[in-house]
Protein backbone atom coordinates (compact mmCIF):
# COMPACT_ATOMS: atom_id res chain seq x y z
CA UNK A 1 0.00 0.00 0.00
CA UNK A 2 1.82 3.24 -1.01
CA UNK A 3 0.07 6.36 0.85
CA UNK A 4 -1.84 9.09 -0.90
CA UNK A 5 -1.67 12.77 -0.09
CA UNK A 6 -4.71 13.65 -1.13
CA UNK A 7 -6.59 14.91 1.68
CA UNK A 8 -4.26 13.47 4.23
CA UNK A 9 -3.72 14.66 7.51
CA UNK A 10 -0.86 13.08 7.26
CA UNK A 11 2.21 15.57 7.25
CA UNK A 12 4.39 15.93 4.06
CA UNK A 13 7.28 14.36 5.82
CA UNK A 14 5.53 11.21 7.82
CA UNK A 15 4.13 10.43 4.54
CA UNK A 16 7.72 10.18 2.35
CA UNK A 17 8.79 8.20 5.19
CA UNK A 18 6.05 5.93 5.72
CA UNK A 19 6.30 5.35 1.27
CA UNK A 20 10.14 4.31 2.18
CA UNK A 21 9.33 2.00 4.98
CA UNK A 22 6.79 0.19 2.53
CA UNK A 23 8.44 0.26 -0.70
CA UNK A 24 11.62 -1.30 1.13
CA UNK A 25 9.41 -3.62 3.13
CA UNK A 26 7.98 -4.83 -0.53
CA UNK A 27 12.00 -5.90 -1.07
CA UNK A 28 12.67 -7.59 1.68
CA UNK A 29 13.44 -11.30 1.32
CA UNK A 30 10.37 -13.38 3.18
CA UNK A 31 12.63 -14.71 6.25
CA UNK A 32 14.38 -11.68 6.85
CA UNK A 33 10.55 -9.76 6.92
CA UNK A 34 9.44 -12.23 9.42
CA UNK A 35 12.18 -11.73 11.67
CA UNK A 36 11.88 -8.23 11.39
CA UNK A 37 8.29 -8.55 12.16
CA UNK A 38 8.28 -7.83 16.03
CA UNK A 39 9.90 -4.79 15.80
CA UNK A 40 7.78 -3.63 13.23
CA UNK A 41 4.57 -4.74 15.07
CA UNK A 42 6.12 -2.97 18.28
CA UNK A 43 5.56 0.46 16.14
CA UNK A 44 2.07 -0.57 15.14
CA UNK A 45 1.19 -0.99 18.71
CA UNK A 46 2.79 1.41 19.77
CA UNK A 47 0.92 3.95 17.49
CA UNK A 48 -2.81 1.77 18.13
CA UNK A 49 -2.26 2.37 22.17
CA UNK A 50 -1.47 6.28 21.38
CA UNK A 51 -4.81 6.70 18.93
CA UNK A 52 -6.68 4.55 22.07
CA UNK A 53 -5.51 6.83 24.43
CA UNK A 54 -6.14 9.40 22.56
CA UNK A 55 -9.52 8.65 21.94
CA UNK A 56 -10.29 7.87 25.74
CA UNK A 57 -10.20 4.40 24.81
CA UNK A 58 -8.85 1.01 26.45
CA UNK A 59 -5.38 -0.59 24.81
CA UNK A 60 -6.41 -3.22 22.75
CA UNK A 61 -3.58 -5.39 20.89
CA UNK A 62 -3.34 -5.16 17.37
CA UNK A 63 -3.67 -8.64 15.80
CA UNK A 64 -0.73 -10.80 14.28
CA UNK A 65 -1.80 -11.11 10.54
CA UNK A 66 1.65 -11.89 8.73
CA UNK A 67 3.94 -9.60 6.88
CA UNK A 68 1.46 -9.43 3.69
CA UNK A 69 -0.50 -7.09 6.17
CA UNK A 70 1.73 -5.60 9.02
CA UNK A 71 2.60 -2.16 5.92
CA UNK A 72 -1.28 -1.63 5.67
CA UNK A 73 -1.59 -1.90 9.17
CA UNK A 74 1.24 0.46 10.21
CA UNK A 75 -0.27 2.96 7.04
CA UNK A 76 -3.46 2.56 8.89
CA UNK A 77 -2.22 3.62 12.89
CA UNK A 78 -0.38 6.20 11.39
CA UNK A 79 -3.23 7.90 9.66
CA UNK A 80 -5.40 7.59 12.51
CA UNK A 81 -2.70 9.51 14.67
CA UNK A 82 -3.36 12.36 12.71
CA UNK A 83 -6.88 12.42 12.55
CA UNK A 84 -7.06 11.70 16.76
CA UNK A 85 -3.65 13.96 17.39
CA UNK A 86 -4.15 16.87 14.44
CA UNK A 87 -1.00 18.81 16.28
CA UNK A 88 0.95 15.55 16.98
CA UNK A 89 4.84 15.94 16.35
CA UNK A 90 5.45 15.08 12.91
CA UNK A 91 9.11 14.50 13.66
CA UNK A 92 8.26 11.77 16.23
CA UNK A 93 5.96 9.42 14.42
CA UNK A 94 8.71 10.14 11.04
CA UNK A 95 11.55 9.08 13.48
CA UNK A 96 9.36 5.73 14.33
CA UNK A 97 9.29 5.24 10.59
CA UNK A 98 12.54 5.90 10.03
CA UNK A 99 14.05 3.40 12.96
CA UNK A 100 12.06 0.66 11.26
CA UNK A 101 13.22 1.80 7.51
CA UNK A 102 17.07 1.64 9.53
CA UNK A 103 16.49 -1.80 10.90
CA UNK A 104 15.62 -3.77 7.56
Amino acid sequence: MTPSRAGSPTPHEVSDELRRVVERWHQLPLDHALSCMPSVRAVVQSLADRVAGARGLGSRPVPDLGPAVVMDQLAVMVHDVFVTEPDADPALVADALAGIRRSL
